[in-house]
């Protein structure tokens, strides 16, 4: 199944592409089949200046609003580099398996993630906060 092609900004991709071919995201397993499946979507990846960035659209440094289709409960996410990462604060990893599932896609789409043998449907509900909107090209 191809998934949509995804739109990220030029500071994302080349931000997004260092750290996919790190020591650390080796060290981590960066063979895992949801970090391969990014590296692939990233390759793929319409890049945009940050200022062209639709503003539905899941960034890094984004917080959103997630509905698990179901359980119907909310969670408030912000999307972040790893070494920023704090699940209880709401500061969810780029490498994790929801982190890349959600980067790139817009309100009101939905993806499945795989994690533990389990399917956890999600759907972004809505972007509370996203850099490009407001002009922050540089978090």
């Amino acid at each position: 199944m191809n998934s949509p092609t995804l739109a990220v900004t030029r500071s994302d991709a080349l931000r997004l592409k260092t750290l996919l071919n790190s020591e650390f995201v080796i060290a981590i397993g960066g063979e895992r089949t949801h970090l391969s499946e990014f590296k692939d979507r990233l390759e793929r990846a319409v890049v945009l200046e940050s200022q062209d960035m639709m503003p539905d659209v899941v960034t890094m440094n984004s917080t959103i609003r997630l509905l698990d289709l179901d359980l119907n409960e909310v969670d408030t996410y912000t999307l972040v580099y790893p070494e920023e990462a704090c699940i209880a604060e709401g500061k969810l990893s780029i490498l994790s398996p929801l982190g890349t599932m959600i980067f790139g896609c817009r309100v009101g789409e939905s993806v499945t993630c795989h994690v533990s043998g389990h399917q956890n449907r999600k759907q972004v509900e809505k972007i509370t906060f996203q850099p490009e909107r407001i002009g922050a090209f540089n978090l």
